[in-house]
């Protein structure tokens, strides 16, 4: 804060110079030289200020000859000084709609002037306001009248230099992002609805899919295809008469829907929809809904109305929605609103000034200083108070900082508990210390929030990075002990163990998403030598795996019916025809599926399956070695928590039918083999059962 750096070009001034002044609105004083540099074709001097100045006001430096330039705002924004003195805490920024008048609210510390566009339903009726500065670097101006409906820009002059932007806290936007809309948010409220008591995290069974993806199949039976409003058509059929679409998801028995982001986004243009594809992983406006899913994007009010409408229809059917999230980085940083209204402050630079690229996509967010961690917040709770999410899956959460993540877990927490937090916590080339990350090797910091498994995945299926390298269910015998951690919700279960979570609730258990090759791809091959049959037994044996495991199960939409993309491997701008969900799948594996629904059912019927802290399970569950390739254990004095008093799970992935004496002999009930799976008893077996190959076997005593 008291430091002005200088570069002269020796083509202006080729001799050294010896003082600078500084020169204010008010007053003018000396500068003390206290580094000099050359460099290429600069002198660079480091000169001290002797008095603090008042950032947002026009200073000028000037040399001993009288020669004059501007002084800029640059890196200072990222010192926590600068953090300390502009930090704002008020929760108005935006615009406060009222029927009589309507105040606009930015926060631009650098900027030394601040002007407010309004286009009245046409750019050429405009009108122009002055803003005026206040606390913390807050412009503000409140216009009479009612503004519902009025297009609105910023327009800044920051180091002498005028630029427009859209409002970083829009609500509401026109078509294709030009304009933030003023709305009247009270026009598209809808109750609340009033969802089943969710006692623990772990009864939570997600189902990831994209909003376009559900419904774009041509057979799929939906009207509104690709839209919000096609993911929640009830009664839909398509080949041969197949359930489809929402009353699907219902009867598949899982308890959220995650859905890829679904705030404003670039890589389809909202008024031509069909041509082009993108998974949304380029967010523009992380409060307003994306333009290209709603029947009408040119209505500013029709896509906020859609969204609410589907999140109102999926909680109707007892379905919670999780919103997937990208506040790690936005689409292109120089366009960027934040990167206009304070240029550098919301950035992450390197010790060179640069911008840094952990995410891979340009830039990463600074997290860790106050104005940006304050945005973060102040999303998610904007999310839940007005579209009411249910649950937050934070894209690369590994970008962003500890302090911020547990903020957030604290801030939802005043609000509802119950509501999921969780994502990727990739430990990515950032320039923040490794003990400040949000990564899975710090889950210890970040209690309650969930990260996905990587170990789980990778044990289970084998490596992603490395399409064939094979884990457990796919024939590796030397998964055993990556299996029994997964199995057990990752914790450290005997003394000397480090467990990579510290509560099965951190641990989403996954071995498919959007990303990478789909688990069939994948088997297809791996072990393309084998036949279709067994390579279904596979992936039945991996889901499986994931529903009865520990800690959070996480399945692909499509998972259930063996999804390909054909073997593409990154489809984030692949055309529908690639990452559709194919419902003729549906129908040609509806067996498949039954026995998926049988296993969620087992899962939901008893709590043994769902324990939230690691001292139960290391309690109730053991394993016992049967033979390379079967994975036994047992669930014991369970009956506090469901109609069974003791389980028994064995996991075969031999590809032959295995006699197995059970480690307790006793009489047992079979809930599920082979391609049956459900909480009625089959049939019931003493001392030794026959494994059929690749599959699991569920017992219980009742």
């Amino acid at each position: 804060m008291s430091v002005i750096t200088i570069l002269v070009p020796y083509s202006s001034q080729p001799n050294r110079l010896n003082s600078f002044s500084l020169h204010g609105p008010d007053e003018s004083c000396d500068l003390e030289i206290i580094e000099y540099n050359e460099i290429e074709k600069f002198r660079k001097y480091r000169c001290k200020l002797k008095q603090s100045i008042t950032i947002g006001e026009n200073y000028f430096v000037k040399d001993e000859f009288d020669t004059e330039t501007d002084l800029q705002i640059g890196a200072v924004i990222r010192t926590e000084e600068f953090d300390e003195l502009f930090e704002y805490k008020g929760n108005d920024l935006g615009v406060t709609y009222r029927p009589e008048a309507s105040t606009f609210k930015v926060w631009a510390p650098t900027a030394t002037e601040v002007k407010i566009h309004l286009y009245f339903h046409n750019p050429e009726h405009e009108e122009i306001y002055t803003m005026k500065r206040q606390e913390c670097g807050v412009w503000s101006v409140t216009i009479q009248g009612d503004l519902d409906g009025v297009y609105y820009l910023y327009n800044l002059c920051i180091n002498l230099e005028w630029r427009k932007a859209v409002d970083p806290y829009a609500v509401a936007l026109t078509v294709n992002s030009e304009y933030g809309v003023v709305i009247n948010l009270a026009k598209t409220k809808l109750p609340r609805v009033q969802l089943p008591h969710l006692e623990q995290s772990t009864d939570a069974i997600i189902y990831e899919t994209h909003i376009r993806d559900f419904s774009i199949h041509p057979e799929s039976g939906i009207k509104n295809k690709g839209k919000y409003l096609g993911l929640v058509e009830k009664h839909t059929f398509g080949p041969s008469n197949t359930l489809t679409g929402l009353s699907y998801l219902v009867d598949l028995g899982v308890t959220h829907i995650e859905l890829l982001p679904f705030n404003d986004f670039d890589g389809v243009d909202d008024r031509e929809p069909g041509e082009k594809y993108n998974w949304g992983y380029n967010p523009l406006f992380f409060n307003v809904p994306e333009g290209s899913y709603a029947t009408n994007p040119c209505d500013p009010y029709c896509r906020i109305r859609e969204l609410k409408q589907a999140i109102h229809a999926l909680h109707e059917n007892k379905l919670r929605v999780i919103m997937d999230v990208v506040y790690n980085h936005v689409y292109i940083r120089e366009q960027s609103p934040f990167e206009k209204i304070v240029p550098g402050y919301y950035f992450r630079h390197d010790h060179h000034g640069m911008p840094s690229n952990g995410t891979g996509v340009g830039n990463d967010i600074a997290s860790e200083r106050k104005m940006v961690r304050k945005f973060i917040i102040d999303s998610v709770l904007y999310w839940i108070n007005e579209y009411h999410i249910d649950g937050f899956r934070f894209d690369l959460m590994g970008i962003l900082d500890v302090e911020t993540m547990n903020a957030v877990r604290r801030a939802i927490d005043e609000i509802d508990s119950s509501i999921l937090l969780f994502g990727e916590g990739w430990d990515l080339n950032t320039p923040l210390h490794y003990d400040r990350k949000a990564i899975i090797g710090n889950a210890w910091r970040l209690p309650r929030i969930g990260q996905f498994n990587d170990r789980f995945r990778d044990g289970i299926k084998g490596s992603t990075f490395n399409l064939y390298d094979r884990g457990y269910a796919l024939g590796n015998m030397h998964k055993g002990y990556e299996v029994k951690q997964s199995i057990a919700g990752s914790i450290a279960l005997g003394k000397g163990e480090k467990g990579l979570f510290l509560e099965p609730t951190q641990s989403i258990n996954y071995v498919e998403s959007h990303d990478n090759h789909t688990l069939w791809d994948k088997i297809c091959e791996c072990n393309s030598n084998e036949s279709t049959e067994t390579k279904r037994k596979r992936q039945r044996l991996a889901t499986t795996i994931v529903l009865l495991s520990q800690g959070i199960p996480f399945i692909h939409s499509g998972q259930e019916f063996y999804r390909t993309k054909q073997g593409v491997e990154n489809s984030y701008n692949s055309p529908d025809k690639i990452n559709q969900l194919d419902w003729n799948r549906k129908h040609k594996y509806d067996s498949d599926i039954d026995y998926i629904k049988g296993i969620i059912k087992i899962r939901k019927h008893h709590g043994a399956f769902r324990f939230s802290s690691p001292s139960l399970i290391r309690k109730h569950l053991n394993f016992y070695y049967v033979m390379d390739g079967i994975v036994c254990y047992t669930l014991k004095n369970v009956k506090k928590y469901g109609t069974w008093s003791n389980i028994m799970v064995l996991h075969c992935n031999v590809n032959e039918q295995v006699p197995v004496k059970l480690p307790i002999d006793d009489m047992w009930h079979v809930c599920c083999e082979q391609e049956n799976a459900g909480i009625g008893t089959l049939y019931t077996v003493e001392n030794q059962v026959i494994l059929a190959p690749i599959s699991t076997m569920v017992l219980f005593q009742p």
